[in-house]
């Protein structure tokens, strides 16, 4: 009788809230397949320059913001079967493009502008530099990371917890730091320098 009071308090209604939360964002011009999941205290803007696949789950507090001006595209396009854990936030002016299968962990941010800074003038009344992102396939990305304006993340690569990826990253290589650099490669030998690292167990992605 408790797991059934459970089930029904602590899964059953917070899933009836993400199929009510996403058909709202469906009628607001969201693009998406089916079987996505979106937990509370998400926020989201600008639903037309939204693209989702299909078995993506955002668990509480995720962010998706395109820029707040109109534009006919897309900024946010995410493929299939990824997991993004709390407190996410994607901050798009540009194009940021997930693929599939991806592993997000606590914290992440990622952003495809910077601002701008001169001395005389403050950083609000600059223009923003706008680029990309993109993000491969099968990618683990620690908690705490920051992707920043045109990287690319190779498939397969590894980044480890609390990072500053300002570079691009080849397919199934791990970094780590501030700024990121390469360790080794997702696939090689383990070794207790990794685990260190990263500050989680090692992952070797399916290819």
């Amino acid at each position: 009788m408790r797991s059934l009071v459970e089930y029904v308090l602590l899964k059953a209604t917070r899933g009836a809230m993400s199929r009510l939360r996403l058909f709202v964002y469906r009628q607001l011009g969201m693009e998406m397949a089916a079987h996505n999941r979106m937990e509370g205290a998400c926020r989201v803007r600008r639903c037309s320059q939204i693209e989702l696949g299909s078995y993506n789950a955002f668990t509480q507090g995720a962010w998706l913001w395109p820029n707040d001006v109109d534009f006919d595209g897309i900024r946010i396009r995410i493929g299939d079967r990824n997991y993004f854990n709390r407190n996410l936030m994607i901050d798009a002016c540009g194009l940021i493009e997930i693929g599939d299968q991806n592993m997000f962990g606590p914290d992440v941010y990622i952003t495809d502008s910077n601002h701008r800074f001169e001395s005389e003038l403050a950083p609000s009344e600059l223009p923003m530099d706008t680029g990309t992102v993109k993000i491969g396939n099968r990618c683990w990305i620690g908690a705490k990371a920051v992707i920043l304006r045109n990287v690319e993340l190779g498939d397969g690569c590894v980044v480890g917890a609390g990072a500053v990826v300002t570079r691009s990253v080849a397919p199934g290589a791990v970094v780590a730091g501030v700024p990121a650099a390469p360790l080794r490669r997702a696939c090689d030998d383990s070794s207790d320098r990794l685990s260190k690292n990263l500050g989680q167990a090692e992952a070797c992605p399916t290819r």
